[in-house]
């Protein structure tokens, strides 16, 4: 039987069902209605874009095959009708039409449709300050503000900027701006951390301090209260609460919110926080009516709860099983774990699942597994070291996360990838130290990176190894007097430990070197905790499973070692 189907919202969602539906079921009519001229992009390669990693804005648009996605391909190749520059107004559900506006010359009329998606996805979210409005501040909302932002730089315009927000978008234009352009960027972040909910604290610390060294200046728990006016309406700086920052462009990439105005006043169900409410095959409160994309609420598998995950990847897969369920073939989205990963120059953070911080919030018996191996065969060429943090379930033994840090290479998303598949169906501490990954030096271990982190936690389960929580120990370091019983026990090479021991006294830092330990503990002084420190954590793991043999029991292991803390921002370093 013939249908009418009718799509508002042709970025990701909306041409994905539309594509997929026309495969399904050829003699149907598919309308798509988009507001914008611009449709059907990459959005989420806009700050490359504007690095001049992606040359030009028709890349975005174009498929594998060179062919730019617009109304005439839509028509021509795909059978889809498409009307840009035309806003969704009102549904009537009764009736089974959408009231549409041509903004140009401002004909109104109604769309009847048997089936509705909607694919609103979402907008930017503006900080309601002084000067928001100025000429010279953009937030990230479209192809036509990237475009904007790139010419005004590409004509000299810009020589100092300040980017508002730390999350993925922020960091990704604060890169853009100073890796190609030369703009010196400022990064400002409200949250104590960049990658806020998304990482711990550690995590970004890292990432943070890798963004200073590339002259990214980021300031943490710091907030823009205006945005400053040259006199002839233009941005000329940010004022935050602690300084003044000059700019001649300022970015706001502090969020976005779900555009659900239309499912609201349709009567259809939607969160406190704006996502439009859906059931496992995509459908909203009216069976009749589908939702995908950046404007719905998702189910986060781990918690159960409704959740925000605006990302094209999603999108596109939401936007298939609407189509499949539109067309009679049963189809369910289960649900989401906020699987993230990004590049910042040299190096690529990632995570999938919960962070220790959300798992202890939601009431599992969280503990993390901090492991830093090689990113491949320790003797291969140009292998260099990742940082693993595994988070997991102390009663159930089940994996609740998987964070990494390292260099850009594929080494992390090969690991958070194989994470996030095994988390999704329930995967264990055993299932990870026993998923078998490809190997080849060139690309890993021989023990690959993500089973020897579920080692970690396995022993930290059985309760063979004791570790000292990471913020902790840089407490302690900053201040002796609040653990007086401890001890650093460093089995690091005295040329590495010496200049340690010097600094804070072998009272604190005794130097052993781990080959020597057996036949010298006992000049191990008596009374104290030690914290067992190598560079990786596996040799400190060894001698505290000696000293127990021993009976010395009071001990516990720095798991990630030094090659964690020297990707720290921590003051008593020595070079």
């Amino acid at each position: 039987m013939r249908k009418n189907i009718v799509i508002i919202g042709a970025v990701a969602a909306g041409p994905k069902a539309a594509c997929r539906l026309m495969r399904l079921r050829p003699d149907w009519d598919v309308t798509m209605v988009d507001q914008d001229s611009l449709i059907s992009y990459g959005g989420c390669g806009i700050p490359y874009y504007v690095s001049g990693d992606v040359s030009d804005a028709s890349e975005l648009r174009a498929t594998s095959f060179h062919v730019v996605r617009d109304e005439r391909f839509f028509e021509g190749s795909k059978g889809v009708k498409t009307l840009t520059r035309t806003r969704a107004l009102a549904i009537d559900r009764k009736a089974k039409t959408v009231r549409v506006e041509n903004l140009d010359s401002g004909e109104q009329r109604d769309l009847p449709y048997d089936q509705l998606l909607l694919a609103t996805g979402a907008k930017p979210f503006d900080l309601p300050i002084a000067g928001a409005d100025l000429d010279g501040v953009f937030s990230i909302a479209n192809l036509h503000k990237a475009i904007e932002i790139k010419k005004r730089i590409a004509q000299g315009k810009v020589s100092k900027a300040v980017v508002i927000g730390g999350g993925a978008i922020g960091i990704e234009m604060a890169e853009a701006l100073t890796d190609l352009w030369g703009v010196e960027t400022v990064l400002l972040e409200l949250a104590p951390q960049l990658l806020p909910r998304i990482v711990d604290r550690h995590f970004a610390d890292m990432l943070k301090k890798h963004l200073v060294e590339k002259s990214v200046p980021v300031y943490t728990e710091e907030s823009a209260t205006e945005l400053l006016d040259n006199g002839e309406g233009r941005v000329c700086g940010v004022k935050t609460t602690q300084r003044s920052l000059e700019a001649d462009l300022v970015i706001m990439a502090v969020g976005v919110r779900p555009r659900s105005e239309l499912a609201r006043e349709a009567g259809l169900d939607v969160t406190s926080f704006g996502g439009i409410k859906v059931n496992q095959r995509m459908q909203t409160s009216d069976p009749n009516i589908y939702a995908a994309g950046d404007c719905v609420a998702l189910i986060n598998m781990l918690t159960g709860k409704e959740t925000l995950a605006p990302l094209g990847s999603l999108a596109n897969r939401e936007g298939r099983v609407v189509a499949d369920n539109m067309a009679g073939y049963p189809s369910r989205f289960t649900g989401v774990l906020g699987s993230f990963i990004m590049k910042a120059f040299e190096r690529c953070i990632a995570a999938t699942g919960l962070t220790y911080e959300a798992a202890r919030a939601e009431g599992f018996d969280a503990d993390y597994a901090l492991t830093s191996p090689p990113d491949r065969a320790h003797f291969f060429p140009d292998q260099a070291v990742v940082i693993l943090q595994l988070v997991f379930d102390r009663t159930s033994r089940r994996v609740l996360g998987l964070q990494a840090f390292g260099m850009m290479n594929d080494s992390i998303s090969a690991r958070v990838d194989t994470a996030a598949a095994l988390i999704a169906k329930g995967g264990t501490i055993e299932d990870f130290g026993l998923v078998e990954m490809a190997y080849a030096p060139p690309f890993s271990s021989a023990i690959d990176s993500i089973n020897a982190a579920a080692y970690v936690a396995e022993n930290m389960c059985d309760n063979r190894l004791r570790r000292v929580d990471l913020n902790r120990f840089l407490a302690w370091v900053k201040d002796m007097g609040i653990e007086p019983e401890w001890a650093v026990l460093d089995l690091r090479h005295p040329l590495e430990s010496k200049p340690y021991v010097e600094k804070f006294g072998s009272d604190k830092w005794f130097g052993l070197e781990y080959g020597q330990v057996r036949a010298r503990h006992h000049e191990l002084p008596p009374g104290k905790t030690w914290i067992i420190v190598c560079n990786a954590g596996t040799r400190s793991y060894e001698i505290q499973v000696f000293l127990d043999h021993l009976g010395k029991s009071d001990s516990m292991v720095l798991c990630g070692g030094t090659n964690v803390i020297s990707r720290l921002d921590v003051d008593w370093l020595v070079n």
